[in-house]
């Protein structure tokens, strides 16, 4: 049986929509930023119809690149390195967990309200579901990280520090300057939403650029860019 693309109901191509849904989760872009950059391009849309495009198939391609990097066993299993992002939601404070692995490939993302053992368990047994056991585990000094990998057996390769966890602490850039220019989020889910798209579209663009030679970039970015262009192509 063929599988149905889910572009069949829209007159705008997928081209423009993979285009415009890029754009705005990749930069930090506004909404309306995305409709200029567009319209520049000869492209008439509204910056409501990029909010549409980007809620509809943003979960789509994120899931779809998610699924090719677990099967292809391109996320490491060697070192992760667990940290946690203090965010507010119409002023009350809120906590993203995040994997990290030792290239700087952001494996999970998981919003709570509390900071507790429970809180950190379900985002340990959450990751460790779609990736794996890791054969270590860095973190900081909360206590909650060590109850938790107690419970799960895992808490004698636990490695703390005050700047081995510079590694996660400098992935959460990208995101912090993506939320100023989305000036906050409104609700949880919208936050647990959009911090798993971008994850997995940062990792999918993310090149090391300044580990590799210009011409080794240059080939990775177009193959990075060819794949993005490819996402249910049919």
């Amino acid at each position: 049986m063929t599988k149905r693309s889910p572009f069949r109901y829209f007159k705008t191509s997928p081209e423009i929509i993979r285009l415009a849904v890029m754009l705005y989760v990749r930069f930090p872009l506004s909404l309306r930023n995305v409709e200029d950059l567009l319209h520049e391009r000869g492209i008439d849309v509204s910056h409501e119809t990029v909010r549409y495009w980007w809620n509809r198939f943003g979960p789509m391609f994120a899931s779809e690149i998610r699924k090719r990097r677990v099967q292809g066993r391109r996320s490491s299993r060697w070192r992760w390195h667990l940290d946690e992002m203090f965010v507010k939601i119409n002023g009350r404070q809120h906590y993203l967990w995040r994997a990290v692995d030792h290239e700087g490939e952001v494996l999970e993302s998981f919003v709570t309200i509390t900071r507790d053992k429970k809180a950190a368990l379900k985002f340990l047994r959450k990751a460790m579901k779609r990736h794996g056991r890791p054969e270590e585990v860095v973190t900081d000094r909360l206590r909650t990280y060590g109850a938790a990998l107690k419970e799960m057996g895992r808490g004698d390769d636990r490695e703390m520090g005050r700047w081995v966890n510079n590694r996660a602490e400098n992935s959460h850039l990208p995101f912090r300057r993506r939320e100023r220019a989305m000036q906050r989020f409104r609700q949880m889910r919208c936050l647990q939403k959009f911090a798993s798209v971008h994850a997995s579209v940062s990792n999918h663009f993310n090149q090391e650029r300044s580990l590799s030679s210009r011409n080794l970039f240059k080939l990775n970015r177009t193959a990075a860019l060819v794949e993005w262009r490819g996402l249910y192509a049919g």
